[in-house]
């Protein structure tokens, strides 16, 4: 493809991606991820990912998207907000922002199912996939290598205009494109608010974070009994965990998504601690039918509620 076939086609790809609802839009060279190999390796090495067992497979594909996608040549990377308008009321069971309203893996894939479309009409048959938090993809490093953002000391995306509150979603094609500049500045400079106020304390230096002990990873990700040392520990976080970054000054940038689909019900936002343990299978399957809560299960839930009394 020529120099202007290119910079034209690139074009209407982040046009089109804006048009779907996507905030940003940046794209990188499919390359082989060395430093991040390096850093992967020693994450696992010292077992900071705790259970997630998931993290120790596919090391290859996490870090070189030419094996997720043959001869691929861009990884377009994409970040949609979910900050939310409403805030849960105060003194119940906390649910993180992210799943206030429906599961975005479900909302995000179908709109990289409409540009993927776009693509493969619009600049003929191209080989890519799509990708939404599961496959082994470590989308904090192509957003950063697209020029999104940097990654902060609590290991998220942090974004200079807008903050941390975002979705990443990625595109891996075997088209060249112009690519983005990465983010090479971190802003974050000497600032430890985030490390100073994780209740778990699981924010290391050198923006490392122990899964293991991340309120997240406990409530969500962890299926066993949560472990007595962190009893009164959890800040009251049922699901999930914002706390470093409600904190990070550069959320202060942050503005109210557009997506009707992330916006919630206050039914859901309202449910006190008794609510959730006396509810039924049927009642919470109804309520969070098309919710990132139903990863936990009723029973998954019940056991946080439990922990925090």
């Amino acid at each position: 493809m020529e120099a202007f076939a290119i910079r034209n086609t690139t074009q209407q790809i982040k046009t089109e991606a804006t048009r779907l609802g996507f905030d940003f839009c940046g794209i990188a060279k499919a390359d082989f991820l060395n430093d991040d190999a390096r850093r992967l390796e020693n994450w696992l090495k010292q077992g900071l990912h705790g259970k997630m067992n998931y993290m120790e497979n596919w090391f290859d594909k996490r870090v070189d998207p030419r094996k997720l996608v043959p001869d691929a040549k861009s990884v377009i990377s994409l970040m949609m907000n979910y900050f939310p308008a409403e805030a849960q009321p105060k003194d119940l069971p906390k649910i993180s922002k992210y799943a206030f309203g429906k599961d975005y893996h479900f909302v995000i894939k179908e709109k990289l199912t409409e540009l993927l479309a776009f693509i493969n009409e619009n600049m003929g048959e191209v080989n890519g996939r799509a990708f939404v938090d599961s496959a082994p993809v470590l989308e904090r490093t192509w957003a950063q290598k697209t020029g999104l953002g940097w990654i902060g000391k609590n290991g998220m995306l942090i974004n200079k205009n807008s903050g941390s509150y975002f979705f990443l979603a990625e595109l891996i094609l075997d088209i060249e494109l112009n690519y983005d500049s990465a983010m090479t500045n971190d802003y974050c400079g000497t600032c430890t608010k985030c490390i100073d106020a994780c209740p778990t304390a699981a924010i290391l230096p050198d923006k490392v974070v122990d899964g293991s002990k991340c309120i997240s990873y406990l409530t969500i990700e962890l299926k066993d009994e949560i472990p007595k040392e962190f009893k009164n520990k959890m800040d009251g976080w049922a699901f999930g965990c914002d706390v470093c970054q409600d904190v990070c000054p550069w959320n202060r940038f942050s503005k109210p998504h557009d997506t009707p689909q992330f916006n919630s019900k206050q039914e859901k936002l309202n449910l006190s601690s008794r609510d959730w343990i006396e509810m039924t299978d049927e009642v919470f399957n109804k309520l969070f039918k098309d919710s990132p809560i139903k990863r936990t299960k009723l029973a998954g839930m019940k056991r946080n509620i439990a922990f925090l009394s």
